[in-house]
């Protein structure tokens, strides 16, 4: 019998329930894993309160961990028993000691990745591969804006461009937080709660502004990140820590340089398995090269995933967190 945290009714961090549960058998082209470490990320909180619907209840929570793969299912060529592989984006039910899921989402991970950095980076960094590489494609000398810049996203991210070779601006919630975003390749560090976003960018970039604003911040940042942005910019709102984006009118968007919106999501960007291969390997290729460090700050038990959801939300956390098992 395994162990998994399920959600019976959405709501606050006190309807994450640790419960045995029977993972089952691997179906034609499914496996079974025995995972090793679990990756925490917002869009669980988002999940957990009913802003993104599950249709199924109970739920079991989770898009992103690591593991050895134990049972293959008929028709499963491309993995072996006794496999490391780590997964992102789906299909949910992270949160557990084993699971079934579909072959095609699985990516092997070489020997020099650990299990707990595995089921750290792979949500976050393929998020922000399609982020840099595909919603906007980054290029040497841009200078672009990234909220909560010492998050776990931030962090990937500001190394990432740093690498890349743009001027990253990133926005802050302390003193303390901006240390860490700076450490980590950001350039220019904005504390959101004391300065004013839209005059420091200003300041920074000559009053041009920037082509591209990243926003997971949501309905706070939103109009700044739009007052940020050079003519024909694009707003990448990539999540809603503080809440949802509504009513987006597209004349303001006309009025503030003709902008550009978007609301990419892991999903779309990896849902075929060659698109999902290509971004694990570009995130796999900066990593072991050394451009990219993930670092994991907070690791939990599975068993205390309520205490790691108050914590996430209430904002204790930096860089990336993981459940070990």
């Amino acid at each position: 019998m395994a162990n998994a945290v399920r959600v019976h009714t959405t709501g606050g961090p006190e309807v994450l329930q640790y419960e045995n549960y029977e993972p089952g058998s691997p179906n034609e082209g499914e496996v079974r894993l025995e995972q090793h470490a679990v990756g925490l990320n917002f869009i669980d909180v988002y999940h957990r309160t009913g802003l993104y619907p599950i249709a199924d209840s109970p739920f079991v929570p989770g898009l992103e961990a690591a593991g050895v793969v134990v049972e293959t299912g008929a028709g499963v060529n491309n993995l072996a028993i006794g496999d490391r592989v780590a997964y992102a984006g789906g299909p949910i039910g992270a949160y557990c000691d084993e699971r079934i899921i579909p072959a095609h989402r699985l990516v092997k991970l070489p020997e020099s990745v650990s299990f707990e950095t595995g089921a750290a980076m792979m949500l976050q960094g393929m998020t922000v591969q399609y982020l840099i590489r595909s919603t906007y494609h980054v290029k040497p000398g841009d200078t672009v804006l990234f909220h909560a810049a010492a998050g776990g996203v931030g962090a990937i991210a500001c190394q990432w461009l740093n690498h890349l070779g743009a001027t990253v601006i990133g926005t802050v919630g302390s003193a303390e937080k901006a240390d860490l975003a700076k450490a980590n390749g950001c350039h220019h560090t904005i504390l959101y709660r004391e300065e004013s976003i839209v005059d420091k960018v200003a300041e920074i970039t000559d009053g041009k502004g920037v082509p591209v604003v990243y926003d997971s911040v949501g309905k706070d940042t939103y109009e700044a990140s739009l007052d940020c942005l050079s003519p024909l910019g694009l707003f990448v709102c990539f999540g809603s820590a503080s809440g949802p984006v509504e009513n987006v009118n597209p004349a303001t968007l006309a009025a503030k340089g003709s902008l550009f919106f978007t609301r990419p999501t892991i999903m779309t960007y990896t849902a075929k398995p060659e698109d999902l291969q290509a971004s694990a390997k570009d995130l796999l290729d900066v990593v072991t090269s050394g451009a990219v460090n993930i670092s994991v700050d907070q690791t939990y038990a599975l068993k205390d995933a309520r205490q790691a959801h108050e914590d996430l939300e209430s904002r204790k956390t930096t860089g990336s967190t993981v459940f070990t098992l």
